[in-house]
C-alpha cells in the first residue's frame, strides 16, 4: 500500500512552484532601456546632424573675391621707368550671383535629406522595438519551458525517492525503478536543453536591447497575463503609418527637389565685378560682368539623371507598398490562427490532460494502474503544457509582428 508521502508527491505534480528570488525585466522595460541607449539609434542622431550641417551650408552664399592685380610693370631701363605713373594697378570685388533661385532650391535638396535622416532613425527605433518584442516573447516562452521541467522534475525526484525505499523494502520489483530513474534521466536531459535555450535567448535578447553586458534576469511578463487590445491590422492605414514607405514618398519628393535643381544648374551663374584702377596716374572706375556661355554644356547629363530618379523612387514606393500589405495581411492571419489554436484547441486538450493525469494518478495510488501508464499520463500532460506555453508565446510573438506591420510605434 502506498503511503502519504507519495501521495503527497502525485498530487503536487504540475502545480506551480514558488519563483526564486531575481531581478526581473518587463516588456516595456527592454523596451526603454533599447530606445534610450541603442548605439544604432546614436548613428542615426549623427547622421540628423552630418544632414542639419548639409542643409546649412547649402544654405550660404557665395563669398566676395577680393582681386589685387598690377600690370605693365618694368624691371629694365631706359627709358626711366616711374613705376607709380606707368603701371597698372586695379583693386576690386567679384560676387557670384546665382540665377534661376538655384540657393533655394538647394537648401530645398538639404531639407529633403534632413528630412529622410529623421525617418532613418525613426525606422531604426520601430525595427528595433519589434526584434526586442519577438526575442522577449521567445525568452519568456523559454523560461516558461525551463520552469515548467524544473517543477517537474522536483517533484519527481520525490516518487524516484519512494521507489528507491520501496525496492530495498522488497515491496516493489526493481524493474520499475529503472523505469522510473529512466524516465528521471530524460527529464534532466529535457531540463538542461530548456535551460540552455533560455540562456541563449536571453542573450539573444539583451544583444537586440544593444547591451554589452548580459545580467541574470526573468522575464517579468508572463506569457498568459492580460495582453493589450489587439491592433487592426488594416493594410490601408498601414500605409500610411508605415515608415518605409513614408521614406519612400520623401525619396520621391527629393528626387524631384533635384531634378528642379539640376535644370536650375543649366542656366549660368553670372559674376559683377566692381573696383578701382590706376593708369598713367589716373584713378578710375572698373566693373563689369562674366558668364559662362552654355553652349553644348546645359547639364543634360544631370538632369536625365535626376529625371531618372524619380522614376526609381516611384516604382521603389509601389514596392514597398505591396511589402506591407502582404505583412500586415500576413501577421493578421497568423494571430487570428494562433489565437484560435490557444482557445479552441489547446485550452480543452490541456484540461483534458490534466484530468487525464489526474484520474492515472488517483488509479495508480489505489492499485488500479501500473507504473508505465502513470508514466505516460504524466508525460502527456507535461508535453501539453509545454505545447501551451510555446503557443502562447508564438501568439505573444505574432500580436508584435502585427504592431510593427502596422508600423506602430511603443
Amino acid at each position: 500500500m502506498k503511503n502519504g508521502w507519495l501521495r503527497a508527491a502525485l498530487l503536487v505534480i504540475g502545480a506551480p512552484g514558488g519563483a526564486f528570488a531575481q531581478s526581473t525585466l518587463s516588456l516595456q522595460e527592454a523596451l526603454a532601456q533599447a530606445l534610450q541607449n541603442h548605439p544604432m539609434l546614436m548613428v542615426g542622431e549623427q547622421r540628423i546632424n552630418a544632414a542639419q550641417g548639409q542643409q546649412r551650408q547649402a544654405a550660404l552664399r557665395y563669398n566676395p573675391r577680393l582681386v589685387l592685380q598690377n600690370e605693365n610693370t618694368r624691371f629694365t631701363a631706359p627709358p626711366p621707368f616711374p613705376y607709380w605713373k606707368d603701371t597698372d594697378s586695379f583693386v576690386y570685388l567679384q560676387q557670384t550671383v546665382e540665377t534661376a533661385n538655384r540657393r533655394d532650391l538647394r537648401t530645398g535638396v538639404a531639407s529633403q535629406q534632413v528630412k529622410r535622416a529623421e525617418l532613418e532613425r525613426e525606422l531604426t527605433a520601430k525595427q528595433i522595438a519589434a526584434r526586442v518584442k519577438r526575442a522577449y516573447w521567445i525568452a519568456a516562452g523559454a523560461q516558461a519551458v525551463e520552469r515548467l521541467l524544473g517543477e517537474s522534475r522536483g517533484n519527481f525526484g520525490k516518487i524516484i525517492e519512494y521507489h528507491e525505499a520501496r525496492v530495498r523494502e522488497g515491496a516493489m520489483a526493481e524493474a520499475d525503478l529503472l523505469r522510473v530513474r529512466l524516465e528521471g534521466e530524460r527529464l534532466n536531459v529535457a531540463i538542461n536543453a530548456a535551460l540552455l535555450d533560455f540562456q541563449r535567448f536571453r542573450i539573444e535578447l539583451f544583444r537586440e536591447m544593444g547591451r554589452t553586458e548580459f545580467p541574470e534576469v526573468t522575464m517579468g511578463d508572463p506569457l498568459d497575463g492580460a495582453a493589450a487590445p489587439p491592433v487592426v491590422a488594416d493594410p490601408d492605414r498601414a500605409l500610411e503609418e508605415r515608415t518605409e514607405l513614408k521614406l519612400g514618398r520623401a525619396d520621391i519628393e527629393r528626387a524631384r527637389a533635384a531634378l528642379r535643381l539640376q535644370q536650375a544648374q543649366a542656366r549660368p551663374n553670372v559674376d559683377a565685378l566692381f573696383g578701382y584702377k590706376r593708369t598713367l596716374g589716373l584713378n578710375t572706375l572698373i566693373g563689369g560682368i562674366q558668364f559662362d556661355l552654355p553652349l553644348s554644356n546645359r547639364n543634360q547629363g544631370n538632369i536625365e539623371t535626376a529625371a531618372a530618379e524619380i522614376k526609381v523612387a516611384e516604382a521603389n514606393l509601389a514596392a514597398a507598398s505591396a511589402v506591407v500589405r502582404a505583412e500586415v495581411t500576413s501577421a493578421r492571419r497568423e494571430t487570428e490562427i494562433r489565437q484560435r489554436q490557444i482557445t479552441s484547441v489547446l485550452i480543452p486538450m490541456l484540461g483534458q490532460a490534466r484530468q487525464s493525469g489526474e484520474i492515472a494518478r488517483a488509479a495508480y495510488l489505489e492499485g488500479g494502474a501500473d507504473l508505465l501508464r502513470l508514466l505516460d499520463a504524466e508525460r502527456v500532460r507535461l508535453e501539453t503544457e509545454i505545447l501551451y506555453v510555446r503557443t502562447l508565446a508564438e501568439y505573444r510573438q505574432s500580436l508584435a509582428a502585427v504592431e510593427a506591420a502596422m508600423g506602430i510605434m511603443p
